[in-house]
């Protein structure tokens, strides 16, 4: 339903995660009972989850790790990683500015060249890990790089930006044709982000495996306040979810709908699948982790931008390592912690045992869920993240 704005113009109620509950059903299950699994493609995956590719959160270690455990690390092919040889280095500089100092010398680091050489020899390091490789890359950069990242082996590309469309216009260059550059493809391609029915709809057809959902959500980015643009991650995800049953009718072909930003706690996630997700990418919640590269710091990939930056780096506590993070067990009580246990939980206690079957369970507004009967942890800030 529309909502008038002014005389002339109108528009929709959005909803945020924090906005919507999950309501449980008549029946619940075992939590041993629960499949999380799901696929990409020729990729079946223990847990539905995605490492952001952010310098802070995925190195080649970080994506080992996530490998094994059942999750996809998607590693930044333009990030520091692909430009210094050693990166740890810059690492560690990043980590040290003062907060005032940090934007200007995030775009001091990256104005170093992406070398080619290094994407090859950080693909390889996370291939003789025995786990599956994704990067990702911007739309503006794919095709000078793609050939070198399947060369060295890369079984998943991502194609990423802050909004990417189906239907780029350009008076300055040639445009990406997604749909041509997706089809003469060997490996599964996920694109986004999006945010709107349409724009998922139009990426669907691409031939995407997958589509990331989000603009803006994310805890370093700072999109929404410099451009205004973004859709509360709730509608989005529940948008993009229509359009993949819209494309499936048209198609046959189920895409993937990927929650791309905005989850912090275990029942984000579970709201985002409820939702309609597939999958859950995330960046600051690992950007806690003992191993992440960011040493206790996260940023986004537009943190840098030589023009208009539309990114922070933001301080991250450690509390717990990767595994522990992910899989538990948890010392906190606010579901930071083992975040798939929570999913898991989450589904068993609605009753559902997929992923799939998750993604048609009721849910309401509910704007007071996290707050209503919680005076006495808000006024002694626990238990509440």
């Amino acid at each position: 339903m529309e909502i008038e704005i002014g005389r002339g113009k109108k528009g929709r109620r959005a909803y945020g995660l924090d906005d919507i509950a999950i309501v449980p059903s008549r029946r619940t299950r075992d939590p041993e009972d629960v499949d999380l699994t799901w696929k990409l493609n020729g990729h079946a995956f223990d847990l539905p989850l995605l490492a952001s590719a952010m310098d802070g959160v995925v190195d080649t270690r970080t994506a080992g790790i996530i490998g094994r455990l059942g999750g996809l690390a998607v590693l930044n092919l333009e990030g520091i990683q692909t430009r210094y040889e050693e990166a740890d280095a810059e690492l560690e500089r990043i980590a040290g500015f003062p907060p005032a100092e940090a934007t200007r010398g995030l775009q001091e680091i990256y104005q170093q060249p992406i070398k080619p050489e290094l994407i090859a020899a950080r693909i390889k390091e996370i291939k003789d890990q025995g786990v599956p490789v994704a990067g990702s890359l911007t739309p503006q950069r794919v095709r000078q790089h793609i050939d070198v990242a399947l060369e060295a082996g890369l079984d998943v590309l991502v194609v990423q930006g802050t909004v990417v469309s189906a239907e780029h216009v350009s008076s300055v260059v040639e445009p990406l044709n997604l749909k041509r550059f997706i089809a003469e493809q060997p490996v599964p391609v996920i694109v986004g982000g999006c945010a709107s029915y349409h724009t998922a709809l139009h990426l669907m057809r691409t031939g995407a495996v997958g589509v990331l959902v989000g603009v803006g959500p994310g805890a370093a980015c700072t999109t929404r306040q410099v451009i205004g643009v973004g859709v509360p991650q709730a509608t989005a995800i529940a948008d993009a979810a229509g359009a993949r049953m819209q494309h499936l009718l048209e198609t046959g072909q189920y895409v993937n709908v990927i929650a791309d930003g905005g989850m912090a706690y275990a029942g984000d996630l579970a709201k985002a699948v409820a939702c309609g997700a597939d999958a859950c990418m995330i960046g600051s919640p690992l950007a806690k982790a003992e191993e992440a590269p960011g040493r206790g710091h996260h940023w986004g990939m537009a943190t840098f931008h030589p023009d208009l930056p539309r990114g922070t780096r933001v301080k991250t506590d450690t509390i717990g390592t990767i595994e522990e993070i992910l899989m538990g067990p948890a010392n906190e009580n606010d579901g930071s912690l083992n975040l798939m246990g929570g999913l898991r939980t989450a589904m068993a206690t609605s009753g559902y045992d997929s992923i799939q079957s998750f993604q048609k369970c009721e849910v309401m507004v509910a704007p007071a869920l996290k707050t209503e009967g919680k005076k006495l942890q808000q006024a002694q800030a626990v238990g509440m993240g």
